[in-house]
């Protein structure tokens, strides 16, 4: 069941909600995120700057490929670290060692999978660069 909890403290359902108001919530999540976290607003300027030199290194389709899955990667587990984070601050205030321990594993989740992604690019980039900084 889909549900969500006004700030009020009730709980409100949208099972039936039409489908273009899903998608509203979804867009809303997105942008409130992109709005208010600093971390997904360094992970969006390092996918801009990897399209530019993508498109500047002749990335083929397979690269290319690789760099979508990694940036949807990325910014998801972001959104979903940033989601963990509200609902624990929700649930409480207090300094807790389970609550830390979820909002550590939620954000170590998005690390290793941004060091992972810079490896891979990395592996991607780095031969295509030598190519044309030799030549």
């Amino acid at each position: 069941m889909n549900c969500y909890i006004k700030e009020t403290g009730s709980m409100n359902t949208h099972r039936h909600s039409p489908l273009h108001r899903s998608f509203g919530y979804a867009f809303q999540g997105i942008f409130h995120t992109v709005a208010t976290e600093r971390n997904i607003k360094i992970h969006l300027f390092a996918m801009v700057m990897v399209i530019l030199f993508g498109i500047w290194l002749r990335l083929s389709a397979t690269e290319w490929f690789i760099c979508l899955i990694l940036f949807g990667l990325i910014i998801s587990l972001e959104l979903v670290n940033t989601a963990i984070e509200a609902v624990v601050d929700l649930v409480t205030e207090e300094k807790k060692p389970l609550a830390k321990k979820a909002k550590d594993a939620a954000a170590g989740a998005v690390l290793f999978s941004a060091i992972m992604a810079a490896i891979i690019g990395l592996w991607i980039f780095l031969p295509k660069l030598a190519i044309v900084l030799a030549g």
